[in-house]
């Protein structure tokens, strides 16, 4: 049997005329479209995995990105906040463009993080306590909705720690861009006396899956 987490990150929160800013922790933003959120649950619909229950870190985009989901899916599915998987504390670089964010850490140490998760100076991150964290809440799942699927929607800086599920963090950089889009779904399955998570959909992008 077959127990099943699948990890979204939430949908836009600028338009295509505003400039991105690395928002993190201390910038709550709404998101500005309901279409990501509304296909994760729709391509979700569509294969057949419907959570049992929905986590969702308590920032308004990520939340309401799980809401947009759950009502796609047309089913009652519980919606619980998790504030582990709130995102990261950017420091300096908060509500900061990508150039000027490039400007102080400079292109290496931005490469390093978006290929490895290196950390960059300057960021308040644990990333131990972001792996902890993971890994409490993989045991959690495997404990209480053993055989059953749940669905966790959080954010890029977050996210891209949840392979360390696997056992083999760095096997996995090499092998997959740990940046996950927005709307982007990742699909890790356990199976009974497996000792590691399987990684068997990463990144996917449910509006190209979705026919009709």
């Amino acid at each position: 049997m077959t127990t099943r987490i699948i990890i979204a990150r939430h949908g836009n929160t600028f338009t295509k005329d505003q400039t991105p800013l690395r928002v993190g922790a201390r910038t709550d933003l709404p998101l500005v479209e309901t279409e990501r959120g509304a296909n994760i649950g729709k391509y979700l619909k569509m294969r057949g995995l419907i959570p049992a229950v929905v986590f969702a870190a308590p920032l308004k985009r990520t939340t309401e990105t799980a809401r947009l989901a759950i009502a796609a899916l047309d089913k009652d599915i519980p919606l619980k906040s998790d504030a582990r998987f709130t995102e990261i504390d950017y420091g300096p670089d908060e509500a900061k463009t990508e150039d000027d964010v490039i400007a102080r850490i400079g292109q290496e140490a931005m490469d390093k993080w978006n290929a490895e998760a290196i950390v960059p100076e300057g960021w308040n991150v644990s990333v131990d306590s972001i792996v902890q964290a993971w890994k409490d809440f993989a045991a959690e799942i495997e404990r209480d909705y053993k055989d059953k699927t749940v669905m966790l929607v959080s954010s890029n800086g977050i996210i891209r720690f949840a392979p360390h599920l696997t056992g083999d963090f760095k096997k996995f950089t090499e092998e997959y861009n740990i940046k996950v889009g927005t709307g982007g779904v990742c699909i890790l399955e356990k199976e009974d006396g497996d000792k590691h998570w399987t990684v068997v959909d990463w990144g996917i992008k449910p509006k190209d899956k979705l026919v009709g």
